[in-house]
């Protein structure tokens, strides 16, 4: 199922059908503020397993990363000090990952032994609006491109036509940019950029 939201003024009813896709252990690719995503609810276990099989790949190979609403329920999944979350503060919303350990209330099946996780929060209203009304943070994983060049696709039509039988639905919010999220490890003494991308850290 392809659905059109528009990121400037997410339809309630459409986001609600994105939803109740989620709440029944649904996998679903969606816009954010740097590529097209992967994603299910962070309860859903087999949602999880899914998103694994369409990445052929093993959890502990695996970095996910969630989607928050915004940084008042951060503190519910990850433990951050006061000089990560002002920093935070400074950059988000934004196209960044924020590498912070990981609090008891991740899954351990999400885990896997791993004791941290990745943070985001996108500045696109369409995965904000899914996260706040699924009253849990999306699992997100970029969808990588099978060129050699090309790293990531950007029209969703053609995502939708590659992922169609894998995922149970496909929002179009336009074309997605290609080029990740900057990634920022906040987990040592130091804070440590591991990958540059699209975001540039405002310290």
């Amino acid at each position: 199922m392809l659905v059109k939201i528009y990121p400037e003024n997410p339809n309630e009813r459409q986001i609600n059908e994105v939803v109740r896709v989620l709440e029944n252990d649904g996998v679903i690719i969606y816009p954010t503020d740097s590529v097209y995503a992967l994603g299910c609810s962070l309860k859903s276990k087999k949602g999880l397993e899914r998103i694994l099989k369409i990445k052929g790949l093993k959890q502990k190979d695996v970095d996910f990363s969630i989607i928050c609403t915004d940084l008042s329920n951060l503190s519910q999944f990850a433990r951050v000090d006061n000089t990560t979350f002002k920093l935070m503060k400074k950059n988000l919303p934004g196209p960044f990952t924020f590498i912070l350990p990981a609090s008891n209330r991740i899954p351990d099946t999400f885990l896997d032994r791993k004791k941290t996780i990745g943070i985001r929060i996108p500045d696109n209203p369409i995965p904000i609006a899914i996260t706040a009304a699924l009253g849990q943070p999306l699992i997100t994983t970029s969808i990588k491109d099978d060129d050699e060049i090309i790293e990531y696709t950007t029209d969703p039509e053609l995502i939708h036509e590659r992922f169609e039988h894998l995922v149970d639905l496909t929002i179009d919010g336009g074309y997605g940019g290609n080029v990740a999220t900057t990634v920022v490890d906040c987990t040592g003494a130091e804070t440590e950029i591991v990958r540059e991308g699209k975001g540039e850290l405002t310290e």
